[in-house]
């Protein structure tokens, strides 16, 4: 069974809902497989565990 893992900031349940169909759909797409048989992970990390030029990402967003 293939597995997908996205790691991203902390999402809504509706974004989830869509980014888990819309990569289930194309990945069976993809690889000619069926549906059922693709997983995926969605590991979510606190703005503040995001680093990005050595700045926590918490950080970015309080100066915009």
């Amino acid at each position: 069974m293939p597995a997908i893992t996205v790691e991203a900031a902390s999402l809504t349940n509706e974004q989830k809902a869509e980014l888990g169909k819309v990569l289930t759909e194309e990945a069976a797409r993809i690889m000619k497989m069926p549906k059922e048989t693709i997983m995926i992970f969605l590991k979510e990390n606190p703005l503040e565990n995001v680093i990005f030029g050595g700045v926590q990402v918490s950080e970015l967003h309080k100066k915009k």
